[in-house]
């Protein structure tokens, strides 16, 4: 039978852990030579400077195929969603209720149009320009400061009696609340070709004979969009382009009662139709007033 071998001690151990690291008979470092070590290194050097010049390479490939100021891939909407202001969701969308004796209730709301305004004051819009044409503003070349494209004036005072400037508590404390109502941003979108896009708000479902059909104020007149503040060419190319809003002032909502109100965007190329969608082409929100 083989004689067992001895239990090397603690110290034998660390002697051969040392040797291991460093060995003078040899002049091995770690159990190679340092010229091993010089010729591993300039290996890995080589492979991963290839590797990354490689990387970089097709990352420049793919940026030369990129438009900077055009989206390869963009949203598969047709038409734009619809935002409303101000915006108080409940478990099932935009639910907005108040009482008109008691400012508590609606305080917060005009606060939120206050600050949501504030990106179309004066000062806000000067590095825009006045448009007056009612038609497509089409702009093929970058005319404009810094490569871009021009974007045109949108501010408070054209929504007149919903700016907040005639009222400063937007007609909530007299039961006659005004919203806001905004298209998103698509790239190069057309909502019309000739007929500015308008607002148009109603009472949804009104099974009520005897109610009165829901009467309203817009401004800019007739709830429309005007056709110079498309097409929008993108955040690059327009970079202090603000969305063009319609003020509606609802001015019969009956007290105490519940109301389901659908604002829709009515032009040639939007549709609110859309079952999967109910923000597309259209915003619908609930809206209790009570005394």
């Amino acid at each position: 039978m083989a004689a067992l071998q001895e239990k090397k001690s603690c110290s034998q151990r660390m002697e051969e852990f040392q040797r291991y690291c460093w060995n003078p008979d040899t002049g091995q470092l770690l159990g190679r030579t340092l010229s091993r070590w010089v010729w591993i290194s300039l290996y890995y050097v080589a492979f991963y400077v290839v590797m990354t010049g490689l990387f970089a390479l097709c990352i420049y490939s793919l940026m030369c195929t990129l438009d900077p100021y055009t989206p390869d891939y963009q949203d598969q909407l047709k038409s734009p969603g619809v935002t409303l202001r101000p915006d108080v969701y409940g478990e099932k969308g935009l639910e907005i209720s108040y009482n008109i004796s008691d400012n508590k209730t609606w305080t917060d709301l005009v606060h939120t149009l206050h600050d949501f305004l504030a990106g179309y004051s004066p000062e806000a819009q000067e590095h825009n320009i006045n448009c007056t044409s009612e038609k497509l503003f089409i702009q093929e070349s970058f005319t404009a400061p810094n490569h871009s494209k021009f974007s045109c004036k949108f501010t408070t005072d054209m929504l007149q009696n919903c700016s907040g400037l005639v009222d400063p508590n937007f007609g909530f404390a007299e039961g006659k609340p005004c919203f806001i109502i905004k298209m998103n941003r698509i790239v190069r979108f057309l909502p019309s070709n000739k007929t500015a896009p308008r607002v148009d708000c109603a009472f949804l479902d009104q099974h009520d004979q005897d109610t009165q059909p829901l009467q309203v104020e817009y401004y800019p007149p007739n709830g429309s969009f005007s056709l110079h503040y498309f097409p929008y060419y993108g955040k690059k190319a327009q970079p202090h382009y603000s969305n063009p809003l319609v003020a509606a002032k609802l001015l019969n909502v009956p007290r105490d009662t519940e109301v389901v109100i659908a604002c829709k965007i009515l032009a040639e190329h939007v549709t609110f139709d859309n079952p999967h969608d109910p923000y597309e082409g259209k915003v619908e929100f609930k809206l209790t007033i009570e005394k």
